[in-house]
C-alpha cells in the first residue's frame, strides 16, 4: 500500500512498512524511512508505486488551471479528492488526485488550507487583491533586474537620480531601488558607495560627506522655516564705555566684547559683555524651538550651520558703530590686578570695533607687548588685559601652559589652505580668560541664587554637563557654567535666561526639576558631539584634499604613540606601515599613497628616520 502525505510543509509519497493505529513506518519515493503521524496521511492507495505516482501528478498538474479550480470549488470547505473526482468526473486514480492536491496546495492565494488535506475556495475581493499584489510583484522584479544591470554595466537608472544620498546614508530598506542596488553590489563585489560613484552618482567627494551629515542630522534641510521677529528688548540703562570684540575674520555670531574704564587710583573697571538674545527669545517660543532642534552652530572648513538664523543674528550679534543689548559683568580690579566687586546687569552698549585676528595679531603679540612700537586701536586696553589675564591664569593653577599649534582652514573654489595658529597666543589667553572668568563667575550666581543651571563640570579627566553646581578640575574653578555663546550654543542661551532671573529676582524659566530641562541637556550632548565629530571628519578630509592639491607624495610627521603618526604642518593622524620599532616623538618621512576621499583614509610607507 502507497500513501500521499505531509511533512514539513510538503506533499510526499511513500511505500507503508508498518501501519500502527497512531503512526505509520514509511519509506518516501527517495528511499528515505520515517515514522509519521496517522493524521499526516492525506490518501492510501494501492498503485501506482510512489516515484511513478507524483511524477504522473505533476505533469497532469501543469495542465490544471488554479482559476478554473477556484470557480467550482464553490464556496464550502472540501476535500481534495472531493474535488479530484468533480473535476475528473469519475473515482480519481492516484495520479489524477495528486495532481489536484499539488494544485492546491501551491496555490495559497486561491484556496486557504483548513486542515490535513482540506481546503476552502478563497473569497473573491481577497482572491483578486493577491493576483494584484502577485502582478504588481511581477513588475517589481523585472524593474529591480532591469536596474540590477544597469548598475552593474556603471549605468545610473533615472528614478536613482534624486535619491542617491538617501539610499547611500538614510535608505529605505524596503524600497525597490535600495533592494537593487543591494543586489548589484553582490553581483559586482563593490560597496554601494564605490558602484554608484563607478556609475557617475556622486557628484563630488565634499557633497558626499557633507550630505551624510544633513540626511542624520538636517533631514528637512538647513533653512529656516518663516519666523516672527521677537520683541525688541527692553529698555535697559545705557553703557558708560566703549567695547571691542576680537574674532576671526570669518565670525559673525559676534557673542562677546570688553570694555576697559582705567581709574585715577590705579584700579580698573572690567566690562564683559555678552549678546543677549534671551531678552527676545521667549522659552517654547517658535524661535527657542528652532534653537532647541539645533541646539549649536555647526562648524566645518568653508562653511558654518548657524543655531540661529541670520537675520535673528544679525539683530543680536555685538557688530560695530551700533549700541546692542547685552548680558554685562562688570569687575572692579585693583592695581595688584585683583578682583574687589563684580557686578551683572542687562544693559545697552555701544560697540565700538570688531577686532579681527587677521590684523591684530600682527600688533598685539608676546613681542610687541610693552615694547613700544606704532599705536593701534585699544593699545592700552588689550595690554592691561593681558597682563589681567595672567593673573586670573596663575590663580588658577595654569600658568606657564605650554602652547600648542591649531590649523585655520581656509577653503575657496575647493582649493584649500591650512594655516598654523599658535594657540594659548595673548589673544587667546586674554579672550579665553575673560571667558573663564564670566562663566566661573556667573556659575557661582546661579548656585549662590539657588536658580538651576547647566554646568560644565570635570573630574577625575572627565567631562559632563550637569545641572548640579560642580568643580571643573581642568581648569581649576569651583563653578563653570556656559554662559557665553548664546549665539551659538542653546545651553549658553538657557543659562542667560537663569542668569538674568537671578540677577533681577525673577521666577526662573527652569527649575531644577524640569523635565524638558533634563531633555535639552541630552539632546545638547548628543547634539554637540555629533557637530564636533563631523568638524573632525572634514578636517581629515580637506588634509587629504590638501595632499592632493599639492602633489605631495612625501611628508615629514612625529610619532605619536605605536604606529601612529602627526604630519607636520596639518592636524592628520595616520597609521604607518613598514616602520622598525619607533618611540613617540621620534621624527620620521613617510611616502603618502592610496588616498580615498570617500573613505577619508590614506596610505603611508616608512621612508626614513629623521634627526631630532
Amino acid at each position: 500500500m502507497y500513501v500521499y502525505y505531509e511533512e514539513d510543509g510538503d506533499i510526499k509519497a511513500g511505500t507503508i512498512l508498518a501501519d500502527n493505529d497512531a503512526s505509520v513506518h514509511l519509506e518516501s519515493q527517495h528511499g528515505k524511512r520515517a515514522k509519521v503521524k496517522a493524521a499526516h496521511i492525506l490518501l492510501r492507495y494501492p498503485a501506482p508505486a510512489p516515484a511513478a505516482a507524483m511524477e504522473g501528478a505533476r505533469k497532469l498538474g501543469e495542465e490544471l488551471d488554479p482559476d478554473f479550480l477556484w470557480e467550482v470549488a464553490g464556496e464550502t470547505e472540501f476535500g481534495f479528492n472531493d474535488l479530484a473526482r468533480e473535476y475528473y468526473g469519475h473515482e480519481p486514480s492516484a495520479p489524477e488526485a495528486g495532481a489536484v492536491l499539488l494544485k492546491l496546495h501551491e496555490s495559497p492565494i486561491f484556496f486557504y488550507k483548513k486542515g490535513k488535506g482540506r481546503y476552502k475556495a478563497a473569497p473573491a475581493d481577497a482572491l483578486a487583491a493577491a493576483k494584484a499584489a502577485l502582478e504588481r510583484k511581477a513588475r517589481e522584479a523585472a524593474q529591480k533586474a532591469e536596474w540590477v544591470a544597469q548598475l552593474v554595466n556603471g549605468q545610473l537608472p533615472e528614478p536613482f537620480h534624486h535619491q542617491v544620498f538617501h539610499l547611500l546614508h538614510k535608505p529605505d530598506k524596503n524600497a525597490l531601488e535600495f533592494k537593487a542596488l543591494t543586489e548589484a553590489c553582490a553581483q559586482s563585489g563593490l560597496t554601494p558607495v564605490l558602484l554608484l560613484d563607478k556609475c557617475g552618482a556622486i557628484p563630488s567627494s565634499h557633497e558626499y560627506h557633507l550630505q551624510a551629515f544633513l540626511l542624520e542630522h538636517f533631514p528637512k534641510g538647513v533653512g529656516f522655516p518663516e519666523l516672527h521677529a521677537p520683541p525688541p528688548p527692553p529698555d535697559l540703562p545705557q553703557g558708560d564705555a566703549p567695547a571691542f570684540s576680537i574674532d576671526d575674520a570669518a565670525t559673525t555670531e559676534i557673542d562677546d566684547a570688553f570694555s576697559v574704564i582705567f581709574r585715577a587710583d590705579g584700579s580698573v573697571r572690567v566690562g564683559i559683555h555678552i549678546a543677549a538674545p534671551a531678552l527676545g527669545i521667549t522659552p517654547d517660543s517658535e524661535l527657542d524651538r528652532v534653537a532647541a532642534t539645533r541646539l549649536s552652530t555647526v562648524y566645518m572648513p568653508g562653511g558654518k550651520i548657524t543655531m540661529l538664523p541670520e537675520n535673528l543674528v544679525e539683530r543680536y550679534t555685538l557688530a560695530e558703530n551700533r549700541d546692542c543689548a547685552a548680558l554685562s559683568l562688570y569687575v572692579e580690579v585693583g592695581p595688584d590686578y585683583a578682583i574687589r566687586d563684580l557686578q551683572t546687569q542687562a544693559d545697552v552698549i555701544r560697540i565700538a570695533a570688531n577686532l579681527r585676528h587677521e590684523t591684530l595679531e600682527p600688533l598685539f603679540n608676546e613681542e610687541t607687548i610693552g615694547a613700544g612700537g606704532p599705536d593701534y586701536p585699544f593699545r592700552r586696553e588689550l595690554e592691561w588685559l593681558w597682563g589681567f589675564a595672567c593673573h586670573l591664569e596663575a590663580a588658577r593653577g595654569k600658568a606657564d601652559q605650554v602652547q600648542r599649534l591649531d590649523y585655520v582652514f581656509k577653503v575657496e573654489d575647493e582649493r584649500v589652505q591650512i594655516v598654523p595658529r599658535v594657540r594659548g597666543n595673548p589673544i587667546d589667553k586674554l579672550v579665553s580668560e575673560m571667558m573663564i572668568l564670566a562663566n566661573s563667575r556667573w556659575g557661582r550666581l546661579l548656585a549662590e541664587t539657588e536658580v538651576t543651571g547647566i554646568y560644565r563640570a570635570q573630574s577625575q579627566g572627565k567631562v559632563r554637563m550637569t545641572l548640579k553646581p560642580a568643580p571643573h578640575e581642568g581648569l581649576g574653578v569651583e563653578h563653570y557654567a556656559w554662559s557665553t555663546s548664546p549665539l551659538r550654543r542653546y545651553v549658553d542661551l538657557i543659562n542667560q535666561r537663569q542668569i538674568l532671573a537671578a540677577v533681577r529676582g525673577e521666577t526662573p524659566a527652569y527649575a531644577g526639576n524640569d523635565p524638558m530641562l533634563f531633555a535639552h541637556v541630552r539632546d545638547f550632548e548628543l547634539a554637540y558631539d555629533a557637530y564636533a565629530e563631523f568638524q573632525r571628519r572634514m578636517e581629515r578630509y580637506w588634509c587629504l584634499r590638501w595632499l592632493q592639491q599639492e602633489g605631495r607624495h612625501e611628508m615629514d610627521a612625529t610619532v605619536w604613540r605605536e604606529n601612529l603618526v602627526r604630519f607636520d604642518g596639518m592636524p592628520l593622524i595616520a597609521k604607518l606601515t613598514g616602520a622598525p620599532a619607533l618611540n613617540p616623538g621620534e621624527r620620521v618621512r613617510l611616502a603618502v599613497g592610496g588616498i580615498d576621499l570617500l573613505d577619508v583614509e590614506l596610505a603611508c610607507q616608512f621612508v626614513a628616520r629623521l634627526e631630532a
